[in-house]
Protein backbone atom coordinates (compact mmCIF):
# COMPACT_ATOMS: atom_id res chain seq x y z
CA UNK A 1 0.00 0.00 0.00
CA UNK A 2 2.57 2.24 0.96
CA UNK A 3 4.72 1.22 -2.59
CA UNK A 4 1.43 2.73 -4.40
CA UNK A 5 1.18 5.52 -2.52
CA UNK A 6 4.53 6.73 -2.77
CA UNK A 7 4.22 5.48 -6.40
CA UNK A 8 1.02 7.51 -7.88
CA UNK A 9 2.78 11.32 -7.28
CA UNK A 10 4.95 9.83 -10.09
CA UNK A 11 2.24 9.29 -12.61
CA UNK A 12 -0.31 11.79 -11.27
CA UNK A 13 0.57 14.43 -13.83
CA UNK A 14 0.63 12.17 -17.05
CA UNK A 15 -2.68 10.26 -15.65
CA UNK A 16 -4.19 13.74 -15.16
CA UNK A 17 -3.18 14.95 -18.54
CA UNK A 18 -4.68 12.00 -20.29
CA UNK A 19 -7.65 12.27 -18.41
CA UNK A 20 -8.24 15.59 -19.57
CA UNK A 21 -7.55 15.45 -23.01
CA UNK A 22 -10.50 12.80 -23.17
CA UNK A 23 -12.61 15.74 -21.26
CA UNK A 24 -11.59 18.24 -23.57
CA UNK A 25 -12.06 16.36 -26.19
CA UNK A 26 -15.54 15.31 -25.52
CA UNK A 27 -16.83 18.90 -24.31
CA UNK A 28 -15.13 20.54 -27.95
CA UNK A 29 -17.39 17.92 -29.40
CA UNK A 30 -20.26 18.89 -28.02
CA UNK A 31 -19.97 22.58 -29.83
CA UNK A 32 -17.62 22.68 -32.03
CA UNK A 33 -19.84 21.23 -35.34
CA UNK A 34 -22.08 23.90 -34.77
CA UNK A 35 -21.01 26.57 -36.63
CA UNK A 36 -19.92 24.04 -39.15
CA UNK A 37 -23.89 23.04 -40.22
CA UNK A 38 -24.29 25.47 -42.69
CA UNK A 39 -21.39 24.21 -44.64
CA UNK A 40 -22.10 20.39 -43.67
CA UNK A 41 -26.03 20.89 -45.37
CA UNK A 42 -24.27 22.32 -48.18
CA UNK A 43 -22.06 19.58 -48.95
CA UNK A 44 -24.50 16.83 -48.33
CA UNK A 45 -27.28 18.47 -49.76
CA UNK A 46 -29.64 18.24 -46.78
CA UNK A 47 -32.15 21.01 -45.47
CA UNK A 48 -31.89 22.73 -42.37
CA UNK A 49 -34.07 20.21 -40.08
CA UNK A 50 -32.54 16.75 -41.51
CA UNK A 51 -28.42 18.84 -40.55
CA UNK A 52 -29.87 19.13 -36.89
CA UNK A 53 -30.00 15.22 -36.78
CA UNK A 54 -26.48 15.37 -36.63
CA UNK A 55 -26.89 17.44 -33.24
CA UNK A 56 -30.04 15.43 -31.83
CA UNK A 57 -28.75 11.98 -32.64
CA UNK A 58 -25.53 12.43 -30.99
CA UNK A 59 -27.14 13.85 -27.74
CA UNK A 60 -30.07 11.32 -27.67
CA UNK A 61 -27.11 8.67 -28.00
CA UNK A 62 -25.66 9.76 -25.32
CA UNK A 63 -28.54 10.29 -22.58
CA UNK A 64 -29.45 6.92 -23.43
CA UNK A 65 -26.15 5.03 -22.73
CA UNK A 66 -24.78 7.17 -19.52
CA UNK A 67 -26.61 5.01 -17.01
CA UNK A 68 -24.86 1.81 -18.19
CA UNK A 69 -21.21 3.45 -17.36
CA UNK A 70 -21.51 2.62 -13.70
CA UNK A 71 -22.86 -0.68 -14.58
CA UNK A 72 -19.86 -1.33 -17.05
CA UNK A 73 -17.00 0.22 -14.94
CA UNK A 74 -18.09 -2.04 -11.98
CA UNK A 75 -18.50 -5.06 -14.71
CA UNK A 76 -15.28 -4.31 -16.28
CA UNK A 77 -13.02 -2.16 -14.43
CA UNK A 78 -13.22 1.53 -15.09
CA UNK A 79 -9.48 1.42 -16.76
CA UNK A 80 -10.55 -0.76 -19.85
CA UNK A 81 -14.06 0.69 -20.36
CA UNK A 82 -12.35 4.42 -20.21
CA UNK A 83 -9.86 3.05 -23.20
CA UNK A 84 -12.60 1.22 -25.17
CA UNK A 85 -14.69 4.34 -24.83
CA UNK A 86 -11.75 6.84 -26.39
CA UNK A 87 -10.93 4.40 -28.60
CA UNK A 88 -14.14 4.48 -29.97
CA UNK A 89 -14.81 8.05 -29.80
CA UNK A 90 -11.68 8.35 -32.03
CA UNK A 91 -12.63 5.73 -34.82
CA UNK A 92 -15.46 7.20 -34.78
CA UNK A 93 -15.12 10.39 -35.26
CA UNK A 94 -13.08 9.48 -38.16
CA UNK A 95 -15.26 7.97 -40.02
CA UNK A 96 -17.73 10.91 -39.34
CA UNK A 97 -15.07 13.24 -41.22
CA UNK A 98 -15.16 10.72 -44.11
CA UNK A 99 -18.39 10.28 -44.26
CA UNK A 100 -20.06 10.73 -47.55
CA UNK A 101 -23.90 11.10 -47.14
CA UNK A 102 -26.28 11.89 -44.03
CA UNK A 103 -26.79 8.92 -43.40
CA UNK A 104 -23.52 7.64 -42.62
CA UNK A 105 -22.96 10.92 -40.51
CA UNK A 106 -25.85 10.32 -38.79
CA UNK A 107 -24.55 6.76 -37.71
CA UNK A 108 -21.23 7.71 -36.61
CA UNK A 109 -22.89 10.54 -34.73
CA UNK A 110 -24.45 7.90 -32.92
CA UNK A 111 -21.99 5.81 -32.61
CA UNK A 112 -19.44 8.91 -30.76
CA UNK A 113 -22.80 9.62 -28.12
CA UNK A 114 -22.66 6.09 -27.12
CA UNK A 115 -19.01 5.78 -26.82
CA UNK A 116 -18.56 9.56 -25.23
CA UNK A 117 -21.24 9.21 -22.65
CA UNK A 118 -18.89 7.78 -20.55
CA UNK A 119 -16.02 9.91 -20.53
CA UNK A 120 -17.13 12.64 -18.57
CA UNK A 121 -18.02 10.66 -15.40
CA UNK A 122 -15.19 8.57 -15.45
CA UNK A 123 -12.53 11.09 -16.08
CA UNK A 124 -14.21 12.42 -12.72
CA UNK A 125 -14.07 9.36 -11.26
CA UNK A 126 -10.17 8.67 -11.98
CA UNK A 127 -9.02 11.90 -10.62
CA UNK A 128 -10.97 11.55 -7.22
CA UNK A 129 -9.38 7.89 -7.39
CA UNK A 130 -5.62 8.65 -7.77
CA UNK A 131 -5.86 11.36 -5.89
CA UNK A 132 -5.79 12.08 -1.61
CA UNK A 133 -8.86 13.36 0.14
CA UNK A 134 -7.20 17.06 0.88
CA UNK A 135 -6.04 17.10 -2.61
CA UNK A 136 -10.07 16.45 -3.84
CA UNK A 137 -10.96 20.35 -4.20
CA UNK A 138 -7.79 21.11 -6.35
CA UNK A 139 -8.43 17.99 -8.36
CA UNK A 140 -12.52 19.05 -9.31
CA UNK A 141 -10.73 22.92 -10.07
CA UNK A 142 -8.69 20.74 -12.94
CA UNK A 143 -11.46 18.77 -14.02
CA UNK A 144 -13.82 21.51 -13.95
CA UNK A 145 -11.62 23.79 -15.92
CA UNK A 146 -11.39 21.15 -18.66
CA UNK A 147 -15.47 20.43 -18.57
CA UNK A 148 -15.33 24.18 -19.31
CA UNK A 149 -12.54 24.83 -21.73
CA UNK A 150 -14.34 22.31 -24.45
CA UNK A 151 -17.71 24.45 -25.09
CA UNK A 152 -15.73 27.60 -24.84
CA UNK A 153 -13.03 27.12 -27.52
CA UNK A 154 -15.10 24.32 -29.29
CA UNK A 155 -17.04 27.04 -31.80
CA UNK A 156 -13.68 28.95 -32.12
CA UNK A 157 -11.93 26.23 -33.21
CA UNK A 158 -14.80 24.62 -35.25
CA UNK A 159 -15.00 28.31 -36.62
CA UNK A 160 -11.28 28.58 -37.46
CA UNK A 161 -11.02 24.66 -38.70
CA UNK A 162 -14.50 25.05 -41.38
CA UNK A 163 -12.87 28.36 -42.49
CA UNK A 164 -9.42 27.06 -43.68
CA UNK A 165 -9.66 23.72 -43.92
CA UNK A 166 -12.74 21.79 -44.05
CA UNK A 167 -16.03 20.67 -42.39
CA UNK A 168 -14.63 17.12 -41.71
CA UNK A 169 -11.83 18.75 -39.95
CA UNK A 170 -14.45 19.31 -37.01
CA UNK A 171 -14.21 15.75 -36.99
CA UNK A 172 -10.49 14.74 -37.78
CA UNK A 173 -8.96 17.31 -35.26
CA UNK A 174 -10.13 14.42 -32.26
CA UNK A 175 -8.07 11.67 -33.98
CA UNK A 176 -4.52 12.90 -32.42
CA UNK A 177 -5.86 14.10 -29.56
CA UNK A 178 -7.71 10.71 -28.75
CA UNK A 179 -4.34 8.42 -29.77
CA UNK A 180 -2.85 10.49 -27.45
CA UNK A 181 -5.32 10.35 -24.79
CA UNK A 182 -5.08 6.29 -24.95
CA UNK A 183 -1.84 5.70 -25.06
CA UNK A 184 -1.68 7.95 -21.52
CA UNK A 185 -4.73 6.05 -20.24
CA UNK A 186 -3.53 2.23 -21.49
CA UNK A 187 0.27 2.86 -20.11
CA UNK A 188 -0.35 4.93 -16.95
CA UNK A 189 -3.91 4.29 -14.97
CA UNK A 190 -3.63 1.32 -13.29
CA UNK A 191 -5.72 -1.65 -13.66
CA UNK A 192 -8.59 -2.22 -10.88
CA UNK A 193 -10.44 -4.89 -9.66
CA UNK A 194 -13.63 -4.67 -11.35
CA UNK A 195 -16.02 -4.02 -8.25
CA UNK A 196 -19.45 -6.68 -9.30
CA UNK A 197 -22.07 -3.87 -8.34
CA UNK A 198 -25.42 -4.31 -7.85
CA UNK A 199 -27.55 -5.50 -10.10
CA UNK A 200 -29.41 -3.15 -13.42
CA UNK A 201 -32.41 -2.75 -14.11
CA UNK A 202 -31.97 -3.69 -17.59
CA UNK A 203 -36.00 -3.75 -18.49
CA UNK A 204 -36.20 -0.57 -17.20
CA UNK A 205 -33.22 1.09 -18.99
CA UNK A 206 -34.66 -0.27 -22.36
CA UNK A 207 -37.82 0.90 -21.64
CA UNK A 208 -36.69 4.43 -21.41
CA UNK A 209 -34.21 4.41 -24.27
CA UNK A 210 -36.87 2.83 -26.68
CA UNK A 211 -39.28 5.53 -25.53
CA UNK A 212 -36.58 8.65 -25.85
CA UNK A 213 -35.14 7.32 -29.35
CA UNK A 214 -38.90 6.95 -30.55
CA UNK A 215 -40.09 10.11 -28.98
CA UNK A 216 -36.71 12.10 -30.98
CA UNK A 217 -37.21 10.37 -34.12
CA UNK A 218 -41.14 11.14 -34.16
CA UNK A 219 -39.94 15.12 -33.51
CA UNK A 220 -36.84 14.89 -36.03
CA UNK A 221 -38.69 13.45 -38.73
CA UNK A 222 -42.71 14.38 -38.30
CA UNK A 223 -42.75 17.59 -40.10
CA UNK A 224 -41.20 15.86 -43.14
CA UNK A 225 -43.50 13.33 -43.35
CA UNK A 226 -46.59 15.31 -42.60
CA UNK A 227 -46.78 14.15 -38.91
CA UNK A 228 -49.52 11.67 -38.34
CA UNK A 229 -50.39 11.11 -41.60
CA UNK A 230 -46.96 8.85 -41.89
CA UNK A 231 -47.53 5.59 -40.72
CA UNK A 232 -43.82 5.74 -39.68
CA UNK A 233 -44.60 8.88 -36.97
CA UNK A 234 -48.21 6.89 -35.98
CA UNK A 235 -45.88 3.75 -34.99
CA UNK A 236 -42.87 5.76 -33.82
CA UNK A 237 -45.79 7.77 -31.71
CA UNK A 238 -47.39 4.45 -30.20
CA UNK A 239 -43.83 2.94 -29.33
CA UNK A 240 -43.03 5.93 -27.43
CA UNK A 241 -46.32 5.81 -25.38
CA UNK A 242 -46.34 2.15 -25.09
CA UNK A 243 -42.65 2.38 -24.18
CA UNK A 244 -43.24 5.23 -21.33
CA UNK A 245 -46.30 3.43 -20.06
CA UNK A 246 -44.45 0.09 -19.81
CA UNK A 247 -41.88 1.95 -17.15
CA UNK A 248 -44.51 3.37 -15.65
CA UNK A 249 -46.62 0.76 -14.45
CA UNK A 250 -42.25 -1.50 -13.89
CA UNK A 251 -41.61 1.39 -11.60
CA UNK A 252 -44.64 1.74 -9.22
CA UNK A 253 -44.77 -2.50 -9.07
CA UNK A 254 -40.69 -3.37 -9.08
CA UNK A 255 -40.03 -4.96 -5.29
CA UNK A 256 -36.52 -5.06 -6.08
CA UNK A 257 -34.52 -1.83 -7.42
CA UNK A 258 -35.75 -0.40 -10.61
CA UNK A 259 -34.32 2.26 -13.07
CA UNK A 260 -36.33 4.84 -11.54
CA UNK A 261 -36.23 4.87 -8.14
CA UNK A 262 -39.44 5.67 -6.78
CA UNK A 263 -37.44 7.35 -3.85
CA UNK A 264 -36.21 10.03 -6.26
CA UNK A 265 -39.55 10.83 -8.04
CA UNK A 266 -40.62 11.52 -3.95
CA UNK A 267 -38.10 14.29 -3.46
CA UNK A 268 -39.99 17.54 -4.37
CA UNK A 269 -36.66 19.85 -5.19
CA UNK A 270 -35.51 16.42 -7.20
CA UNK A 271 -37.96 16.46 -9.20
CA UNK A 272 -38.57 20.22 -9.74
CA UNK A 273 -34.71 20.80 -10.45
CA UNK A 274 -34.60 18.22 -12.89
CA UNK A 275 -37.77 19.70 -14.86
CA UNK A 276 -35.75 23.05 -14.49
CA UNK A 277 -32.55 21.02 -16.10
CA UNK A 278 -34.93 19.79 -19.13
CA UNK A 279 -35.65 22.80 -19.95
CA UNK A 280 -32.31 24.66 -19.45
CA UNK A 281 -30.65 21.63 -21.89
CA UNK A 282 -33.76 22.97 -24.67
CA UNK A 283 -32.42 26.51 -24.17
CA UNK A 284 -29.13 26.41 -24.13
CA UNK A 285 -28.69 23.56 -27.37
CA UNK A 286 -31.31 24.88 -28.88
CA UNK A 287 -29.81 28.52 -29.06
CA UNK A 288 -26.16 27.00 -30.05
CA UNK A 289 -28.60 25.20 -32.81
CA UNK A 290 -30.09 28.57 -34.56
CA UNK A 291 -27.29 31.56 -33.66
CA UNK A 292 -24.91 29.91 -36.22
CA UNK A 293 -26.98 29.32 -38.35
CA UNK A 294 -28.97 32.60 -38.57
CA UNK A 295 -25.37 34.22 -38.89
CA UNK A 296 -24.23 32.65 -41.79
CA UNK A 297 -27.41 32.02 -43.90
CA UNK A 298 -28.91 35.43 -43.06
CA UNK A 299 -26.19 37.85 -42.14
CA UNK A 300 -23.53 36.69 -44.36
CA UNK A 301 -20.95 35.99 -41.36
CA UNK A 302 -17.67 34.28 -42.38
CA UNK A 303 -17.84 30.95 -40.24
CA UNK A 304 -14.61 31.69 -38.37
CA UNK A 305 -16.57 34.90 -37.61
CA UNK A 306 -19.38 33.19 -36.10
CA UNK A 307 -17.21 30.78 -34.13
CA UNK A 308 -16.00 33.73 -32.37
CA UNK A 309 -18.88 35.17 -31.53
CA UNK A 310 -20.85 32.60 -30.16
CA UNK A 311 -17.57 31.55 -27.89
CA UNK A 312 -18.74 34.50 -25.99
CA UNK A 313 -21.75 32.79 -24.33
CA UNK A 314 -19.14 30.12 -22.73
CA UNK A 315 -17.07 32.75 -21.27
CA UNK A 316 -19.98 33.95 -19.81
CA UNK A 317 -20.84 30.52 -18.42
CA UNK A 318 -17.69 30.31 -16.87
CA UNK A 319 -17.64 33.63 -15.81
CA UNK A 320 -21.00 32.72 -13.05
CA UNK A 321 -19.44 29.88 -12.16
CA UNK A 322 -16.90 32.21 -10.60
CA UNK A 323 -19.50 33.72 -8.90
CA UNK A 324 -21.83 31.49 -8.17
CA UNK A 325 -18.87 29.40 -6.56
CA UNK A 326 -18.51 31.99 -4.27
CA UNK A 327 -22.11 32.71 -3.37
CA UNK A 328 -23.21 29.21 -3.20
CA UNK A 329 -24.10 28.38 0.80
CA UNK A 330 -24.11 32.43 1.74
CA UNK A 331 -27.44 33.28 -0.05
CA UNK A 332 -30.02 31.09 -0.78
CA UNK A 333 -29.74 28.85 -3.83
CA UNK A 334 -33.48 29.51 -5.15
CA UNK A 335 -32.32 33.36 -4.97
CA UNK A 336 -29.09 32.44 -7.62
CA UNK A 337 -31.46 30.13 -9.89
CA UNK A 338 -34.07 33.18 -10.09
CA UNK A 339 -31.41 35.59 -10.83
CA UNK A 340 -30.08 33.34 -13.41
CA UNK A 341 -33.54 32.77 -15.07
CA UNK A 342 -34.02 36.57 -14.72
CA UNK A 343 -31.04 37.08 -16.80
CA UNK A 344 -31.51 34.11 -19.20
CA UNK A 345 -34.63 35.90 -19.92
CA UNK A 346 -33.49 38.99 -20.27
CA UNK A 347 -31.24 37.84 -23.00
CA UNK A 348 -34.13 36.16 -24.91
CA UNK A 349 -36.24 39.25 -24.51
CA UNK A 350 -32.77 41.14 -26.13
CA UNK A 351 -32.86 38.41 -29.22
CA UNK A 352 -36.30 38.87 -29.96
CA UNK A 353 -34.97 42.04 -31.59
CA UNK A 354 -32.51 40.79 -33.77
CA UNK A 355 -32.97 42.57 -37.40
CA UNK A 356 -31.47 42.00 -40.30
CA UNK A 357 -29.66 45.55 -40.37
CA UNK A 358 -27.90 44.65 -36.42
CA UNK A 359 -24.43 44.75 -36.20
CA UNK A 360 -22.39 41.91 -33.92
CA UNK A 361 -23.04 43.58 -30.96
CA UNK A 362 -26.49 42.54 -29.81
CA UNK A 363 -25.35 39.16 -30.58
CA UNK A 364 -22.35 39.56 -28.64
CA UNK A 365 -24.22 41.06 -25.39
CA UNK A 366 -27.42 38.81 -25.72
CA UNK A 367 -24.54 35.31 -25.58
CA UNK A 368 -22.99 36.44 -22.67
CA UNK A 369 -26.20 37.49 -20.56
CA UNK A 370 -27.60 34.55 -21.09
CA UNK A 371 -24.13 32.35 -20.97
CA UNK A 372 -23.95 33.90 -17.27
CA UNK A 373 -27.90 33.61 -16.74
CA UNK A 374 -27.24 29.60 -17.54
CA UNK A 375 -24.21 29.29 -15.94
CA UNK A 376 -25.81 31.07 -12.32
CA UNK A 377 -28.37 28.29 -12.46
CA UNK A 378 -26.04 24.70 -13.04
CA UNK A 379 -24.02 24.27 -9.88
CA UNK A 380 -27.61 26.08 -7.54
CA UNK A 381 -29.49 23.52 -9.55
CA UNK A 382 -27.33 20.64 -9.12
CA UNK A 383 -27.45 21.70 -4.88
CA UNK A 384 -30.94 21.73 -5.19
CA UNK A 385 -31.68 19.03 -6.56
CA UNK A 386 -28.99 16.53 -4.91
CA UNK A 387 -28.43 18.18 -1.52
CA UNK A 388 -31.33 16.45 0.28
CA UNK A 389 -30.96 12.95 -1.38
CA UNK A 390 -29.77 9.95 0.76
CA UNK A 391 -26.36 9.00 -0.32
CA UNK A 392 -27.04 5.67 -1.85
CA UNK A 393 -29.50 8.05 -4.20
CA UNK A 394 -26.86 10.63 -5.47
CA UNK A 395 -25.50 7.82 -8.13
CA UNK A 396 -28.39 7.61 -9.58
CA UNK A 397 -29.67 10.65 -9.18
CA UNK A 398 -26.66 12.09 -11.03
CA UNK A 399 -26.87 10.07 -13.94
CA UNK A 400 -30.64 10.66 -14.44
CA UNK A 401 -30.36 14.91 -14.17
CA UNK A 402 -27.41 13.99 -16.80
CA UNK A 403 -30.36 12.32 -19.23
CA UNK A 404 -32.88 14.56 -18.73
CA UNK A 405 -30.25 17.32 -19.76
CA UNK A 406 -29.24 15.34 -22.54
CA UNK A 407 -32.68 15.07 -23.80
CA UNK A 408 -33.99 18.40 -23.07
CA UNK A 409 -31.29 19.33 -25.47
CA UNK A 410 -32.03 17.21 -28.07
CA UNK A 411 -35.78 17.61 -27.97
CA UNK A 412 -35.33 21.67 -27.74
CA UNK A 413 -33.56 21.44 -31.18
CA UNK A 414 -35.61 19.43 -32.73
CA UNK A 415 -38.82 21.13 -31.67
CA UNK A 416 -37.00 24.93 -32.64
CA UNK A 417 -35.81 23.80 -35.96
CA UNK A 418 -39.22 22.77 -36.78
CA UNK A 419 -40.89 25.72 -35.68
CA UNK A 420 -38.57 27.28 -37.46
CA UNK A 421 -39.29 25.93 -40.81
CA UNK A 422 -42.81 25.71 -40.69
CA UNK A 423 -42.65 29.56 -39.52
CA UNK A 424 -40.66 30.45 -42.27
CA UNK A 425 -43.20 29.15 -45.11
CA UNK A 426 -46.04 30.87 -42.81
CA UNK A 427 -44.54 34.31 -42.81
CA UNK A 428 -42.98 34.02 -46.47
CA UNK A 429 -46.58 32.81 -48.03
CA UNK A 430 -48.34 36.00 -45.74
CA UNK A 431 -46.04 38.61 -47.32
CA UNK A 432 -46.03 37.60 -50.94
CA UNK A 433 -49.85 38.13 -51.07
CA UNK A 434 -49.25 41.78 -51.30
CA UNK A 435 -46.31 41.05 -54.05
CA UNK A 436 -48.96 42.35 -56.84
CA UNK A 437 -47.81 43.97 -60.11
CA UNK A 438 -51.04 45.37 -58.72
CA UNK A 439 -50.00 46.95 -56.19
CA UNK A 440 -48.68 50.41 -56.25
CA UNK A 441 -45.69 50.03 -54.32
CA UNK A 442 -44.46 47.15 -56.43
CA UNK A 443 -43.98 49.58 -58.74
CA UNK A 444 -40.80 52.08 -59.62
CA UNK A 445 -39.89 54.16 -58.02
CA UNK A 446 -40.74 52.46 -54.86
CA UNK A 447 -39.75 49.44 -56.19
CA UNK A 448 -36.20 49.27 -56.74
CA UNK A 449 -35.42 47.71 -60.35
CA UNK A 450 -33.40 44.69 -59.21
CA UNK A 451 -36.46 43.79 -57.70
CA UNK A 452 -39.09 44.41 -61.06
CA UNK A 453 -41.70 41.99 -61.44
CA UNK A 454 -41.54 42.28 -65.08
CA UNK A 455 -38.09 40.60 -65.09
CA UNK A 456 -37.56 36.32 -64.15
CA UNK A 457 -34.41 37.67 -62.14
CA UNK A 458 -36.32 40.57 -60.52
CA UNK A 459 -38.98 38.37 -59.08
CA UNK A 460 -36.35 35.54 -58.34
CA UNK A 461 -34.09 38.32 -56.51
CA UNK A 462 -37.47 39.49 -54.60
CA UNK A 463 -38.15 35.98 -53.65
CA UNK A 464 -34.91 35.57 -51.87
CA UNK A 465 -35.29 38.57 -49.93
CA UNK A 466 -39.01 37.65 -48.90
CA UNK A 467 -37.24 34.51 -47.97
CA UNK A 468 -34.25 36.00 -45.82
CA UNK A 469 -37.06 38.44 -44.25
CA UNK A 470 -38.99 35.31 -43.49
CA UNK A 471 -36.57 33.18 -41.94
CA UNK A 472 -35.41 36.01 -39.57
CA UNK A 473 -38.96 36.48 -38.28
CA UNK A 474 -38.49 33.05 -37.74
CA UNK A 475 -35.63 32.88 -35.53
CA UNK A 476 -37.42 35.80 -33.78
CA UNK A 477 -40.65 33.41 -32.94
CA UNK A 478 -37.73 31.02 -31.96
CA UNK A 479 -36.56 33.17 -29.22
CA UNK A 480 -40.01 34.68 -28.33
CA UNK A 481 -40.85 30.59 -27.43
CA UNK A 482 -37.93 30.05 -25.35
CA UNK A 483 -38.36 33.53 -23.57
CA UNK A 484 -42.13 32.63 -22.83
CA UNK A 485 -40.87 28.69 -21.36
CA UNK A 486 -38.32 30.54 -19.35
CA UNK A 487 -41.20 32.93 -17.74
CA UNK A 488 -43.49 30.01 -17.16
CA UNK A 489 -40.87 28.38 -15.36
CA UNK A 490 -39.98 30.87 -13.08
CA UNK A 491 -42.89 30.25 -10.82
CA UNK A 492 -41.91 26.45 -10.04
CA UNK A 493 -39.57 27.84 -7.64
CA UNK A 494 -42.16 28.22 -5.79
CA UNK A 495 -42.48 24.67 -5.22
CA UNK A 496 -38.62 24.31 -4.14
CA UNK A 497 -38.01 23.69 -0.47
CA UNK A 498 -35.08 25.41 1.20
CA UNK A 499 -32.25 22.50 1.54
CA UNK A 500 -31.44 21.74 4.96
CA UNK A 501 -27.83 21.20 5.22
CA UNK A 502 -26.30 17.71 5.58
CA UNK A 503 -25.44 16.43 9.21
CA UNK A 504 -21.59 16.75 9.76
CA UNK A 505 -20.14 12.79 10.26
CA UNK A 506 -19.64 12.11 13.40
CA UNK A 507 -16.15 12.07 14.95
CA UNK A 508 -14.33 8.60 15.23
Amino acid sequence: MKGEESGAPRNRAAITASIMLATIMQGVDNTIANVALPHMQGSLSVSQDQIAWLLTSYMVSAAIMMPLTGWLAGQFGIKYIFLVSVIGFTFFSALAGSATSLTQLVIYRIMQGICGAALVPLSQSVLLSINPPERHGQAMAVWGMGVMLGPITGPAVGGWLTEYYSWRWVFYINVPIGIVAALGILIMIPQNRPTRRESFDFFGFAMLSLGIGALQLMLDRGRRLDWFDSTEVCIEAMSALLAFYLLTVHTVTATDRSFLSRDLLKAPNFVTGTMLMFLIGGILSGTLALIPTMLQHLMHYPVMTTGLVTATRGFGTMAAMFVVGRLIGKIDTRLLILIGLCLTAVSLWEMTGFSLQMGMGPVIISGLLQGFGLGCTFVPLNTLALSNLPRDLLTQGTALRSVVRNVGGSMGIAILVNQLTSSTQLVHARLVEHLRPDNPLMQAPMLPPSFSLNRPSGIAALNAEVTRQAEMVAYVQDFALMLLLVLLAIPTLLLVRRPRPRPAPAAE
